[in-house]
């Protein structure tokens, strides 16, 4: 017999070795109130049918948990792809990546031709119709471990090229893949127990593919609303035609390509030198009109605003133009004067944390050619301090300015739309595991703010993910609804950075105890980090903007 404590309903009982997680969340019946997904056994995220051989922690967990949403849009995927297998023989599904609270998918012939649904509702019905059935057979998900040799022999079959190479590229002499019915897949973590799970979800047309939409966050009993993100579709779009030009669609191709340190260097070569092509024709854009005095740079924590409005800064000046960068963090009201939350703590990431009126008239001040003296901020203190750096626009100046609050129109309400150039700066992650697996663009960013916390600011990668929570929660409420009333906007994710970062984020990470609730997210990325091949840092040059995460960088910061 082996002990269980329960975290649910703080319950410890016995079973006998080898019993389910289903089985025990049968007999304890822990109160859950939209269901059961997954569950984590000592902090580790696993599939209900997973047997437990020695004591454990378990938490059950539901679509409410981050855990259980990504459990249920897995298993909702592999039954989208059994959809298509069973009525579109030989096309090809590719889940691209989330937008506009669903995610992108594609339809691609054996030549890689978009399978033609926009336009064609009958089968868009016919596809929604088939997963329906699927979900109501309740079919059970079956993880299987057997050789990696015979999981390609069964890949082969089906023609998916995109787990031969992830399989091959990883070099494990054994792979766990999944099966549900006659169909095979491969995932990278836990799915539901059986298809019937999935109550909810809808399919639409979207662009030349299909969006599938699923539970909304906060509310799993109803849909995630759709929100039109057209401007974030075009900045991802961009990119992952790029990577399909390159032959960089997935992981498994980047691990098969970055073999030999030539093959690297000229990745990094490539991509480097797109990033600055694509800065210089956004400061082309602000230059075009000579309006513009004001350019304002919005993103998400790690998002890599402060490299960018530097890089920003020295196109502009090659444009002739005079650039005068600063940030909004100097703008902080005194910290007795911050707005606090819910739970009583300064709320840092508010706008009115910020001091608007004192804001907008030294930039109405600056724009009317006046002389103004910008505030430091002293964070120690937590109090504005002048120490005599006082500027004034001349006829070539544009004033570049850097902060979460960016786009926000309240920011800058009493400033003329005219003199505005509003950028969205974030890091858009562009490849993805396979076909089937995206990379989250929060995952990018929170292993860049795990390096650069530890390296910088003396914070372990269990408080990072500790306070990830409450950055992703500022984000929701105060950058994303405002990101498509930018004018332009810029991915700085680069396509070899998450191997560059495997390197410098996995013996931090490692440092996480697994009694931590910070340990579960840290496995999970870990788990992910496996899937990559190191690139040595050496050929990154000195100005890329990702080293203003893990050091080197030819900026000051």
């Amino acid at each position: 017999m082996i002990e269980i404590h329960c975290k649910n309903n703080d319950v410890t009982k016995e079973y006998p070795a080898g019993t389910s997680l289903g089985e025990i969340y049968d007999d304890l019946k822990p109160k859950m109130p939209y269901g059961v997904i997954a569950a984590r056994a000592n902090n580790k995220t696993k599939n209900l049918r997973f047997c437990v051989y020695k004591p454990k922690e378990v938490e059950f967990i539901g679509l409410e948990s981050d855990s259980g949403r990504r459990a249920y849009i897995r298993s909702l995927s592999f039954v989208m792809y059994k959809a298509v297998n069973d009525l579109f023989p030989g096309i090809r599904l590719r889940i691209v990546h989330p937008i506009s609270n669903g995610y992108y998918c594609r339809l691609l012939s054996a030549n890689g031709e978009t399978f033609p649904i926009e336009g064609d509702p009958g089968k868009v019905e016919a596809l929604r119709s088939r997963m329906a059935a699927i979900i109501a057979q309740d079919l059970t998900f079956e993880l299987v471990t057997l050789p990696t040799a015979r999981a390609i022999d069964i890949f082969q079959k089906e023609n998916a090229q995109d787990k031969i190479n992830l399989l091959k590229s990883l070099g494990n002499l054994y792979a766990s893949i999944y099966r549900l019915d006659d169909l095979y897949d491969y995932y990278d973590g836990a799915l539901a127990p059986s298809t019937g799970s999935l109550k909810l979800f809808n399919l639409m047309c979207f662009h030349d593919g299909l969006l599938l939409q699923m539970p909304a966050r906060l509310q799993p009993d109803v849909l995630e609303p759709y929100v039109p993100q057209d401007k974030l579709f075009d900045a991802f779009a961009e990119y992952t035609h790029w990577n399909e030009i390159m032959g960089l669609a997935n992981v498994g191709d980047m691990n098969l390509r970055v073999g030999s340190p030539d093959d690297a260097g000229m990745l990094i070569t490539v991509a480097e030198t797109l990033q600055e092509k694509k800065i210089d024709r956004i400061a082309d854009a602000i230059v075009a009109d000579p309006r513009k005095k004001v350019v304002l740079i919005a993103g998400p924590s790690s998002s890599g605003k402060t490299t960018f409005s530097k890089k920003l800064s020295i196109h502009l000046a090659v444009d002739g133009k005079m650039p005068i960068p600063f940030s909004l963090d100097d703008y902080f009201v005194n910290r007795e004067d911050t707005p606090k939350d819910e739970s009583g703590d300064y709320d840092f990431e508010s706008i009115y944390a910020l001091d608007l009126d004192f804001f907008n008239k030294q930039l109405n001040q600056m724009l009317n050619g006046e002389e103004v003296e910008l505030p430091y901020y002293n964070f120690t203190t937590g109090k504005r301090e002048f120490r005599g750096n006082k500027i004034k626009l001349g006829k070539d100046s544009i004033l570049v300015i850097e902060g979460i609050h960016g786009l926000n129109p309240e920011l800058t309400a009493q400033i003329p739309e005219a003199n505005k150039f509003r950028i969205y700066a974030s890091a858009l992650t562009s490849i993805s595991l396979d076909d089937h697996n995206w990379i989250p663009t929060t995952d990018n960013r929170l292993l860049r703010r795990i390096v650069r916390d530890y390296k910088y600011r003396g914070y372990s990668a269990e408080q990072t993910i500790n306070r990830w929570a409450s950055v992703r929660k500022g984000e929701e409420k105060w950058i994303f609804p405002f990101q498509e009333q930018a004018d332009i906007m810029f991915n700085s994710a680069l396509i070899f950075e998450l191997p560059v970062l495997k390197t410098f984020a996995e013996p931090i990470i490692n440092q996480v105890p697994q009694w931590s609730p910070a340990y579960a997210e840290a496995h999970r990325l870990l788990k992910f980090l496996q899937y990559l091949k190191p690139i040595p840092d050496a050929n990154i040059p000195t100005t890329s903007l990702l080293r203003e995460f893990f050091g080197g960088s030819s900026f000051h910061y």
